[in-house]
């Protein structure tokens, strides 16, 4: 949906507020000295063309405008005047010019304070940072803060983030993307001191280095395969009927509310069985659950799972589920990712036929209902079960090639749509697309890099041994296409004889991806084939470096059903497993990460305003210095997919404790809804988050100027597909769990194919199935398709069954 981007004017929260100046008027103003690392910082030295010295014209789309040098100065006698009187798209600035003479010199991992004084005309103006990176060139970084209307000559100060590897210069300026001008003076670049010196660490050595895991003393109560943190800090777990068919025909559907704080659960009222369905928050911070499961598969595979058209409304508040309005059709394991504008868009799941669907649904936040089929822009193309869909910068949906069960879809694996245009790009890259089952998928910090990571995943139709694959997508590149990245670290597989080393390619399935506050990310949790043999490994990657760590490893098996999940103290809570046997574990481990070993946290004391809005200007105050801070969108996760994912990074401004938070002024990147404000220091210890709203909606009524958002990735060259025919659905196999319904009770999951170590003989399957505890199965109906029940007695794997010949 990149064109329905609507910029507006911003509230700040420093208006009113009779203690603080308006914007960022935080330093008096500073003479130019040696230590400024902006050449002609005033303009004063002319050029060899109309530009002065040192300053290039830039920008891009369609728009008229000026580039003016003028004598209305903040010191001196020039100043430069960017203004746009028509545009379209795109933006218009003056930049520091991209040359080795002129562009300053700046150290990978480091920091840097920009000044300016501005007057401005338009509310649509940003300062706007490019950077020279040694192998790739020059390309667009980030934006860092939006400047508020000035009609007399006002200061804006902000921090970049710290400077990415490989980066040996940068270049930066005020864009104008609004009618309107900016004019600008007296620039200034200095590389922030020296962080502190390392923390001492105030844990065993072993925690500072590898964090540490506690199995907590009460057990899960539900079942749940659903977890969703609310913005009261509690978490939502769903369990449903909870994957057990003996409670889905007793009606006893459950969830539970776990409150961090006490330890305790209280459990929830459930109306529908809402086991796999889709969930996500909305921009006032309920829960938005969508289909679940209709029917259980039939007791001779003829049937398969079906999916409903009901939508519920969980309310942290009242702790409550009410209904919805029906979607279109039926969506067992749906997608669901909110939009820049509040909106929810949903894919792929079964229907109430155990068929594919392939209708895309649309929640619309202004109505609070579904829309019908007609007003929603339909390529009738089926995604799969919990495809992962990741809105991008520009307001386009990144399917990462992550889902759920068996082959991924025709093509590459991996696609770019575009929901405006109603066309799906095929995106290269992608390794083993079709063994990328259970993979997980996340967008890496912070979002304004626009890099996803993909790892692990297995297929659980053929049931190969899981994979250690990764890929990275860099979806700013003009043509994006995934490359390779490191291996996921090998740890331990218990192949039913206790914990072994893992050994040649063995990786994992099943894998959970958590974003930390000191933007890296936790994986953990997995298994080596479908609902068998758990790994026991646990690694943090870091984007910077691309590189993993393994770290403490959390002691219970997490497989088939479970979650992992960033709570707001930092620490990663992590439930559920579900085994082929149809057993479940009921533990909760919770991973204390090596942050919080390295010595005080630093707080954040106050929020001056907890209601934000894009391009605002937030105050906070901290109890010592922090290096960066960050929105963290609060997980709503499932079977290895959390799509809604993100890290945001707010540029700072800094005087002493007082802190202003540059928030990004493109709904696209943070779309809205509740965030964790987490704190930073410089050894990357977090605060304890605090809770801010930022606003969608009533902001996105605004003027005429659209979002910035630079043109990348604009025409990819991969294979691109319109809308096709109008159908119904895809046919669906009613085995596409990879579970042999011809065994046991449905809750229990016999694979339809054994592991390749596996023998295709009845004692060598009836070994493994003992060896991961699946103990009496009862053979349903007359068929025996894996050759089970040789004497025909109506149990599998019994003794006559090994004896026979």
């Amino acid at each position: 949906m990149n064109k329905y981007l609507n910029k507006y004017r911003r509230r700040t929260a420093l208006a009113g507020v009779g203690a603080l100046t308006a914007g960022l008027l935080l330093t008096a103003p500073q003479p130019a000295s040696a230590a400024n690392l902006i050449r002609n910082p005033g303009f004063e030295t002319a050029g060899a063309g109309d530009m002065p010295y040192c300053w290039e014209k830039s920008g891009w789309g369609d728009n008229d405008f000026t580039f003016t040098t003028t004598a209305d100065a903040h010191t001196g006698t020039k100043a430069m005047k960017v203004e746009l009187t028509r545009r379209v798209d795109g933006d218009r600035k003056a930049l520091i010019t991209e040359s080795a003479e002129c562009a300053p010199l700046v150290t990978p991992g480091r920091q840097y304070d920009l000044g300016l004084w501005y007057k401005t005309t338009t509310p649509d103006a940003a300062i706007t940072l490019f950077r020279h990176d040694a192998t790739a060139g020059w390309q667009y970084w980030t934006d860092l803060k939006t400047l508020d209307l000035a009609g007399a000559w006002t200061e804006a100060t902000v921090r970049t983030p710290e400077v990415p590897a490989g980066t040996d210069r940068i270049s930066w300026g005020v864009s104008v993307y609004g009618t309107g001008s900016a004019t600008t003076d007296d620039y200034r670049m200095d590389q922030v001191p020296d962080p502190v010196l390392p923390p001492k660490c105030t844990g065993t050595a072993e925690q500072c280095a590898n964090g540490k895991w506690d199995v907590l003393p009460t057990k899960n109560p539900v079942r749940s395969m659903h977890s969703v943190v609310l913005n009261n800090g509690k978490v939502l777990l769903i369990a449903g009927s909870g994957n057990d068919e003996s409670m889905f025909k007793a009606g006893t559907f459950t969830s539970a509310v776990y409150n961090p704080a006490n330890g305790s659960y209280k459990v929830i009222p459930t109306p529908k069985d809402m086991f796999c369905a889709g969930h996500v928050q909305l921009q006032d911070g309920r829960v938005l659950v969508m289909s679940g499961n209709k029917g259980y598969p039939t007791a001779d595979g003829r049937v398969g799972y079906q999916g409903y058209k009901d939508s519920y409304i969980f309310d942290p508040k009242t702790e409550t589920y009410t209904k919805t309005n029906d979607m279109n059709d039926g969506h067992w394991y749906p997608s669901a990712t909110i939009l820049g504008n509040g909106d929810v868009i949903s894919f792929g799941g079964l229907r109430e036929d155990s068929t594919g669907s392939v209708t895309a649904e649309l929640f619309s936040e202004a109505e609070q209902r579904w829309q019908p089929l007609w007003k929603v822009n339909q390529t009738w193309s089926y995604w799969g079960l919990y495809p992962s869909m990741i809105l991008m910068q520009d307001g386009r949906l990144f399917y990462s090639g992550s889902h759920v069960f068996g082959n991924n879809i025709p093509g590459t694996g991996s696609a770019i749509y575009d929901y405006g245009a109603n066309t799906v790009t095929q995106v290269p890259g992608l390794q083993k697309k079709d063994e990328r089952d259970q993979s997980a998928s996340v967008l890496l910090p912070p979002a304004q890099d626009q890099k996803v990571l993909t790892l692990g995943g297995g297929n659980i139709d053929s049931n190969p041994e899981a994979n250690r694959l990764t890929d990275i997508i860099d979806l700013k590149q003009q043509n994006p296409s995934y490359v390779a990245g490191p291996p996921i670290p090998q740890g331990t597989v218990d192949l039913g004889n206790g914990p072994v080393p893992q050994t040649g390619d063995q990786g994992k399935m099943y894998v959970s991806a958590v974003l930390l506050p000191d933007g890296k990310v936790l994986e953990t949790g997995g298994a080596l084939h479908n609902r068998a043999n758990p790994v026991h490994e646990t690694s943090v990657f870091d984007p910077e470096s691309e590189t993993f760590d393994p770290v403490a490893v959390d002691p219970e098996a997490r497989g088939y059903h479970s979650s992992a999940f960033l709570l707001p103290d930092g620490r990663v809570m992590t439930t559920g497993d579900n085994p082929g046997n149809g057993s479940w574990n009921h533990d909760v481990s919770v991973y204390s990460p090596p942050y919080l070993f390295k010595g005080p946290r630093p707080a954040i004391t106050s929020v001056i305003d907890t209601e934000w809005n894009y391009g605002d200007t937030q105050r906070i105050t901290v109890d010592r210095p922090i290096a960066k801070a960050e929105l963290i969108r609060p997980a709503a996760v499932t079977h290895s997919s959390d799509p809604n994912q993100r890290f945001v990074d707010l540029p700072l401004s800094v005087d002493g404790g007082n802190v202003d938070l540059n928030v990004t002024s493109n709904p696209d990147l943070a779309p809205p809804g509740w965030y964790m404000l987490f704190a930073v220091d410089a050894n990357g210890v977090p605060s304890v988050a605090k809770w801010v709203h930022l606003k969608g909606p009533q902001a996105l009524r605004a003027t005429d100027a659209s979002a910035h958002v630079h043109d990348f990735a604009d025409v990819p060259e991969g294979k691109v597909a319109g809308p096709g025919e109008k159908r119904t659905s895809q046919k669906v196999s009613p085995t596409i769990s990879g579970c042999d319904r011809h065994y046991g009770s449905v809750n229990v999951c016999v694979p339809t194919d054994f592991p390749a170590e596996v023998k295709k003989t009845t004692a060598s399957r009836c070994e493994w199935l003992e060896a991961n505890d699946y103990g009496r199965l009862k053979v349903n109906g007359k068929d025996d398709p894996l050759g089970l029940d040789r004497d025909r007695d109506g149990i599998a794997c019994g003794r006559k069954d090994l004896t026979r010949r």
